[in-house]
């Protein structure tokens, strides 16, 4: 019963994006959005788990809040747009209440005091989701409103410092996710400045490295910095994977979580140098906490004997996460090799 009822959630939640996504509405991207959302809180309030419970209740006075300023901000639009004469400055205040509650929604900074806090009360599969398919929707109304403006800019910028410094005094893993997530909503947005297909590029990326990640954490119920340290003691291949799949997502090259920086950087150069230094300043200090964990829980932490490295027999979980591992750690030098050899 239990399963049925979480399919239907489940079913439902891919339905509210899709709608959004599909919608020619002002009214009916909301209606995606609310549907998203309610179907959302059951999938991560628990039965006997408070923190789940207190961050569905959390989850749902923020999306609430960001969903009223968007509906308000459309009907303003509708009402408007019956008026005769035309006010540019009305527009423009408009569309950036629109686009403050998709971020929001995003969790994007200086809007982001609501998404480390919420991801540390969820189980990895529901973090999973909060990080990747949740983004959808509202970056899809983002597209058609974003543009090369000042706010924007600011967002960016923000998003990245917020999202590199956040992390560094963190022990918990979701923290560190969610921190990265938000410097990564900062690249994302950026990529809107070239063109959709560039921010599908990237979000695919992304969302394969966070599937890669945390199908391991999944596996052997790590939360926290201590835990990983001292996780795996027989499974070496496993804790190689988990540390270069972070530093991939850190954005270390050669590793495929550079591959769309790397675009982003060769475009955005041309046109907005500065912007893009910071970026990539606030980024190597992402990627110095990475790897401050990979040193600390390879070399310090790291206290069984040689003759303990014994894998266990191979399974389909595993497979899936060896496989999905390989591509996050090779996937840029298997990229280069297909362009060169075509």
């Amino acid at each position: 019963m239990f399963f049925i009822y979480k399919l239907i959630f489940i079913a439902t939640l891919f339905l509210g994006t899709l709608i959004t996504m599909s919608s020619y509405s002002w009214l009916g991207t909301w209606m995606g959005l609310e549907i998203n959302l309610l179907s959302f809180i059951p999938l991560i309030s628990m039965k006997n788990n408070s923190f789940s419970s207190e961050a569905s209740i959390k989850y749902f006075l923020i999306q609430t809040m960001a969903s009223s300023i968007f509906l308000i901000s459309i009907i303003m639009l509708i009402m408007k747009s019956k008026m005769i004469n035309e006010m540019f400055l009305f527009n423009k205040i408009m569309f950036m209440l629109i686009n403050s509650a998709l971020l929001l929604k995003l969790g994007a900074a200086p809007f982001h005091f609501w998404f480390p806090e919420i991801i540390e009360g969820l189980n990895w599969m529901n973090s999973l989701i909060l990080l990747t398919w949740q983004k959808i929707a509202p970056m899809i109304i983002l597209s058609y409103t974003i543009n090369n403006s000042m706010f924007i800019m600011m967002i960016i910028l923000m998003s990245t410092f917020i999202g590199s410094i956040g992390g560094l005094n963190q022990i918990s893993l979701r923290k560190i996710l969610a921190y990265s997530s938000i410097n990564h909503l900062g690249w994302m947005l950026s990529s809107f400045l070239i063109n959709e297909m560039m921010w599908i590029l990237y979000f695919s990326i992304y969302t394969f490295m966070s599937i890669s990640i945390i199908s391991i954490l999944n596996k052997f119920n790590v939360f926290l910095l201590k835990q990983m340290f001292l996780m795996i003691s027989k499974e070496y291949l496993m804790k190689f994977f988990l540390m270069m799949n972070l530093l991939s997502l850190g954005g270390l090259p050669p590793f495929l979580g550079f591959f769309p920086k790397w675009i982003i950087i060769q475009y955005l150069s041309m046109n907005n140098f500065f912007i893009i230094m910071f970026m990539i300043m606030m980024t190597l200090i992402t990627l110095f906490f990475y790897l401050r964990i990979c040193y600390s829980s390879i070399m310090i932490s790291n206290n069984e004997m040689l003759h303990n490295k014994i894998m266990n027999k191979m399974n389909f979980n595993k497979m899936f996460i060896n496989i999905t591992s390989f591509i996050c750690i090779n996937g840029l030098i298997i990229y280069s090799m297909i362009i060169n050899f075509y």
